[in-house]
């Protein structure tokens, strides 16, 4: 069994180092890619479905139609659900 023992040779600090100099556009594609090949079993609709609720949640951002919640609301609530 291999294990990933937390250090990156070179080559993935390089194209790490790369992808992160790239537009946000294209790391977005590079990552869905990237992801993508790790599940090779991908479902197109599903993918499809995935990408246009995405969308529509950032144009909700964008247009000040979302109904967005502080980070420590968010967390305390889902700590109270945990602990019932």
């Amino acid at each position: 069994m291999i294990r990933y023992n937390g250090d990156m040779n070179t080559q993935p600090q390089q194209l790490l180092a790369t992808a992160l100099g790239m537009p946000e556009s294209d790391r977005a594609t590079l990552a869905a890619s990237l992801l993508r090949s790790l599940d090779p079993a991908d479902d197109p609709q599903a993918d499809a479905a995935w990408a246009a609720e995405i969308q529509r949640r950032v144009e909700s951002i964008d247009n000040g139609t979302a109904q967005l919640r502080p980070w420590d609301d968010v967390i305390s609530e889902m700590r109270q659900r945990r602990n019932g």
